[in-house]
């Protein structure tokens, strides 16, 4: 039994409140043009489901550098709206002012000074932040979420995908290009590391899937720089359903930010790696608004799955945007010994559950062990390839 101690665990779904925050390098000259932009982003994600308030702060030592920080009841609610086209469309603006941002999230966990000052900025009428009217404290309680209920043991990895399609009938072709491209350098700097890279398709839908020990930002743009990558993203781009150019810092910013899948919830049990375990890669299409609820069913299963000596999942990382849904598991094993539990349905009423969520479900609900077998073998990825950095190989 793996108790929480041993446990490495990330997750969106404790339903804790979030805290973003955001910093930002004015171009110089620029603070005006950005406050006018700053107002006008406000005022669209002030309505914004799960949005309680933020905050625009000024750097007492260099101008040009700023803050904005806001809190969520959620994070689903924030990544529902960060992830969103109207998101992509309302931070265009910033970037003819902003040189540089570096965004942060954190659920939290504990909080002091309740009946001081912070407590006195979301009063009934208060000035700072939107105004609850006359709601209750109670209500008011309730309205900003709750808090995280222990901390969790990480393992010094961010895990992060990116995904795209490309056009039908180029799926042979762009395999072969993502098979057989050159490595980056894994060293980035002397505290950021590229850990891992996993390539997957299925269908005309690649995935690609990195760890990063460090600055995951800083990864990406070394990544992004390397000779070897920008040569592989120039042969793919004929290929890709949707056009980029990736000389162009917008039309690249809009692609990238399009393509990110990010980590919603990562488990494992905390031994390592180890040569006897392999990874798969499950691709779910949830139904139309359905993705937060489909990763939340398959981020459950897993959390008992690891917490169980007999289960051959070592660990798992879920990956979801609106209604993309990627789960990648380590296994120790053969997928299909237990293709229920791969599948992430094993016991009660999960299959018919999955069903129900499943864009894809058009056979029914799978309940034998034959028909889960061909689910599964329907929903797996093709891996493509699978590189560790040079030290951990």
């Amino acid at each position: 039994m793996t108790t929480l101690s041993e446990r490495i665990s990330q997750s969106a779904f404790d339903d804790s409140r979030l805290r973003v925050v955001l910093l930002l390098d004015l171009y110089d000259g620029a603070q005006n043009q950005f406050l006018e932009v700053y107002e006008d982003l406000h005022k669209q994600v002030s309505s914004v489901p799960g949005h309680i308030r933020d905050e625009l702060c000024q750097s007492i030592e260099n101008p040009s550098q700023w803050l904005i920080t806001s809190e969520w009841e959620s994070a689903p609610r924030f990544l529902a709206w960060v992830n969103s086209e109207e998101h992509v469309a309302s931070v265009q603006p910033l970037h003819g002012c902003v040189r540089d941002t570096r965004s942060l999230r954190f659920s939290v966990l504990r909080e002091t000074g309740r009946d001081g000052p912070a407590a006195a900025a979301f009063s009934p009428g208060s000035s700072v932040g939107p105004s609850f009217g006359s709601a209750s404290a109670d209500g008011q309680e309730r309205s900003r979420g709750r808090l995280q209920v222990a901390p969790r043991r990480g393992d010094g990895v961010v895990r992060h995908a990116l995904t795209f399609t490309v056009k039908p009938g180029s799926e042979a072709v762009v395999a072969e290009l993502l098979s057989g491209y050159a490595s980056p350098q894994a060293q980035v700097d002397e505290h950021t590391r590229l850990r891992r890279t996993s390539l997957f398709m299925h269908d005309n839908r690649v995935v690609r899937a990195v760890e990063v020990e460090g600055d995951l930002l800083a990864a990406l743009r070394h990544v992004a720089l390397q000779p070897e990558v920008r040569a592989l993203e120039e042969a793919i781009n004929p290929y890709l359903e949707q056009d980029r150019d990736l000389s162009d810092p917008g039309s690249a910013r809009t692609f990238f930010t399009r393509a990110a899948l990010p980590a919603v919830h990562h488990v494992a049990a905390g031994g390592g790696e180890s040569p006897q375990l392999a990874r798969h890669a499950l691709f779910y299409p949830a139904k139309k608004g359905c993705g937060t609820e489909l990763a939340r069913l398959l981020a459950a299963q897993d959390e008992a799955a690891v917490d169980d000596a007999a289960s051959p999942i070592e660990a798992s990382t879920v990956f979801q945007r609106d209604d993309v849904v990627v789960r990648l598991l380590d296994l120790r094993g053969p997928h299909d010994a237990r293709p229920a539990l791969t599948l992430g349905v094993e016991g009660g009423h999960k299959a018919a559950v999955l069903a129900r969520l499943l864009d894809s479900a058009k056979d029914g609900v799978p309940t034998t062990h034959q028909e889960i077998s061909r689910f599964l073998e329907r929903s797996e990825m093709r891996l493509i390839t699978d590189r560790r950095s040079p030290d951990r190989a």
